[in-house]
């Protein structure tokens, strides 16, 4: 997972700029489909605590060169945030002092300022050299075992008391007390004697994109139309830009179906990211759902991504070209594709039948073979 998510990252980085890193992981749906390309089971609260534990690892390493630095954590590692701040701040000459406030804040108003029933339990601060910021941050309801994620980007701060989140993701769950709220501006002058009463009004409902508590993924989780159009790219090998294809031969329709989700979470718009169940085709996920990782496919996405990133430093950009034109083609394609519903039961079936070819994982263990003797043919076929 932090290999390919430090892949993501730098690719971004070098493509669009430290901004836009920030401002993508700010966006609740595009975190939650970079999840699920890294393998993580795409409904899950544990999506939180993996991704930004495995960038934390990666991405911290090469902090200096990509100008991205990941703070905090989960538990006690969330109060070692300042600290963490202040050395970065020691080393490139940001104000810490206001950085490890921005921190306090943040933490402050999503376990303070909104009574909503979750507690905090991880912090994440997440810098840019530049100065602009992100923050994510996760409470766990513990009567129903439901987590609330909270998204924060600096550069849409205008207030810290009056919405300054991008989004707060998770399911609705009763009354809200949200002094953050734009029609709460009468009550936050009293908000230490506030947040000690019961709500005596139900405060208007903050945004929330539903989480379903199923673990499998299902037909109404996924936009077909664009699952659609990424299997005729990997597939069929059909699209617009043919050169782009040709850029990427010797990669098998396994591995390029994979690389045009990984795509899409680099180079595609915030729009298409309102299905992230999507992009557990990529890799599938740790429990299983909707089929187990493919560890060969994922090491060879994240080759061929490596590859094409050290390519472009040197200033050629080819390979990096044909995988961001390979989400492009899937665009065109599905336009006018009429997606054939029992195809998505098929597609999952497939995946588990062959799963043991591709080296599947879960964290029950290694996918096995049918008990037919394995060709050698077989296993070439990623």
């Amino acid at each position: 997972m932090g290999k390919l998510g430090v892949a993501i990252t730098e690719a971004i980085v070098h493509e669009y700029g430290r901004a836009a890193f920030l401002q993508r992981i700010s966006h609740p749906a595009w975190f939650q489909a970079l999840g699920c390309v890294l393998g993580m089971d795409w409904h899950s609260s544990g999506i939180t605590t993996s991704v930004l534990g495995a960038l934390k690892r990666t991405v911290n390493e090469r902090a200096h060169e990509l100008g991205i630095y990941i703070c905090g954590g989960k538990g006690k590692h969330s109060r070692e945030t300042p600290a963490e701040l202040q050395r970065i701040a020691d080393a490139t000459g940001l104000d810490g002092s206001a950085l490890a406030r921005n921190s306090r804040l943040t933490a402050k108003v999503d376990n303070t300022g909104i009574q909503d029933g979750y507690n905090i339990y991880l912090h994440s601060f997440i810098l840019s050299a530049d100065g602009d910021w992100a923050v994510i941050q996760q409470g766990m309801n513990d009567a129903n075992g439901m987590a609330r994620r909270y998204h924060w980007h600096s550069p849409a701060i205008r207030s810290f008391t009056e919405e300054p989140h991008t989004f707060i993701y998770g399911q609705q769950q009763g009354p809200i007390l949200n002094i953050t709220d734009r029609q709460a501006a009468g009550t936050r002058s009293g908000v230490l004697q506030l947040v000690q009463e019961p709500p005596e009004k139900l405060m208007s409902e903050i945004r929330k994109i539903l989480m379903p508590r199923h673990h499998d993924v299902k037909r109404k989780d996924v936009d077909l139309k664009r699952l659609a159009g990424v299997l005729a790219v990997a597939h069929e090998r059909r699209g617009p830009d043919m050169a782009s294809l040709l850029l990427l031969e010797g990669l098998g329709p396994r591995t390029l179906r994979s690389l045009v989700l990984v795509s899409e979470v680099i180079h595609g718009t915030p729009s298409r990211f309102d299905d992230p169940a999507r992009f557990s085709f990529a890799h599938g996920g740790k429990d299983g759902h909707p089929f187990p990782v493919p560890t060969i496919v994922y090491d060879e996405a994240i080759h061929t991504l490596r590859t094409a990133i050290e390519r472009a430093k040197l200033g050629n950009t080819d390979k990096s070209d044909a995988i961001k034109g390979l989400s492009k083609a899937a665009q065109l394609l599905e336009k006018d594709i009429v997606p054939d519903n029992r195809r998505f039961e098929e597609l999952i079936e497939q995946e588990r039948k062959d799963s043991w070819k591709y080296g599947g994982r879960t964290v029950m263990g290694k996918a096995l073979p049918p008990s037919a003797p394995v060709t050698a043919s077989q296993l070439s076929l990623f």
